[in-house]
């Protein structure tokens, strides 16, 4: 599906849940008469998105990312246009199509994406590229930096730890779970620091919470029926927390989570209580791991609009509030003064460098 939007700028804009309205609705004519010093408009600028599979109606990680595009639309008035992708055989031809609409800069979502990315941005130099939850590497993986694509990464080995000791502090049979939708580094590294958070807990209280599905995958970010039998799995060995990195297939955790008492979920990318997608079984999240998405999308954008563009990758952390963890919403009670106080010290320590979370998929800048 692909979608192009030039109108002025937009007020209130919901920072979830806004691409169903963008999706369907009809755009006005676009204004390209030069301002008062003869530049082009800002209606001239064109900000472009591709997305991975899930589309831009995810309610997690393509969505989050969305919203930065829907940003600079409002904050900056440039036109924007997305396109979404529903097979790895569209990534090449849509990236090629948006580069063949003039596109300024264009943000592909996701590791998927990486080597599409790559190698059009070493077929069109003056092209600018924000690729998002990956680096760039050569075909033997070797690191590799273009002068044209700028990488936004995250840490979210650190919120996660965090989540994952939230976890097991308010874990009533002593056993939690967390599955990704595939194998990827960027979905690994939250696994990995949720694992790492519940050692953490055990440690310092003594206690030995397990973690379950640490190896477990999906092999979809599509089908919450997929989520909603490894939850019920999860459940049946005794998991009341489910942390699940898969993108709607998280969905189904949600849905697993209502039929059985005590049971809550952490989601993933952007907070899923204020999501809509998620409405049904909100008052059941614990929180969510959140993934500066929208920000770094926005400012990768913005970067390009004011001519100040550079390659130079991002990364968020805990430091930076590029990651971090949601409000508790609804279970704030759950979440005692004493277990809220062990997270804020922890986050301290992670922010100072006391405490560092080292996992396969953290990132670096090369």
């Amino acid at each position: 599906m692909t979608f192009t939007i030039r109108r002025a700028a937009l007020s209130g804009l919901a920072l979830i849940g806004a691409s169903a309205l963008v999706l369907s609705g009809c755009a006005a004519a676009p204004d390209e008469t030069p301002d008062a010093s003869g530049e082009p408009s800002a209606s001239d600028f064109l900000a472009c998105m591709v997305s991975d599979f899930g589309g831009f109606h995810d309610g997690s990680f393509n969505e989050a990312a969305y919203q930065g595009l829907l940003q600079a639309e409002s904050d900056l008035g440039v036109t924007i246009k997305g396109v979404e992708s529903k097979a790895a055989e569209e990534y090449v031809p849509n990236i090629e199509g948006l580069i063949s609409e003039g596109c300024d800069i264009i943000v592909s979502v996701g590791f998927n994406l990486a080597t599409a990315t790559r190698d059009l941005a070493k077929e069109n130099p003056e092209q600018h590229f924000a690729l998002v939850d990956s680096a760039l590497s050569n075909d033997d993986f070797s690191p590799l930096s273009l002068d044209n694509v700028k990488p936004l990464l995250f840490d979210t080995g650190q919120a996660s730890f965090l989540a994952g000791y939230l976890a097991a502090g308010v874990s009533k049979t002593g056993t939690v779970a967390t599955y990704g939708g595939n194998p990827y580094p960027s979905v690994t590294i939250f696994m990995e620091g949720y694992a790492q958070g519940v050692d953490a807990y055990n440690a310092a209280h003594g206690t030995s919470v397990k973690v379950l599905g640490g190896d477990v995958f999906a092999n979809t970010f599509e089908e919450p029926t997929a989520g909603q039998t490894l939850t019920e799995g999860f459940i049946a060995q005794g998991a009341d927390v489910i942390f699940p990195v898969a993108g709607l297939t998280g969905q189904g955790s949600g849905i697993a989570a209502l039929a059985h008492d005590g049971v809550l979920v952490i989601g993933v990318d952007a907070d899923w209580f204020v999501n809509p997608l998620h409405a049904e079984y909100k008052s059941l999240l614990l929180t969510s791991v959140l993934k500066g998405l929208q920000i770094s999308s926005f400012e990768a954008i913005k970067a390009a609009f004011e001519g100040s563009f550079d390659a130079t990758p991002y990364i968020g952390t805990l430091e930076n509030d590029g990651v971090g963890l949601a409000d508790f919403h609804d279970q704030a009670d759950a979440v005692s003064a004493e277990l809220q106080g062990e997270l804020d010290a922890l986050r301290d320590q992670i922010v100072s460098g006391e405490l560092v979370i080292t996992t396969g998929g953290t990132p670096t800048a090369g």
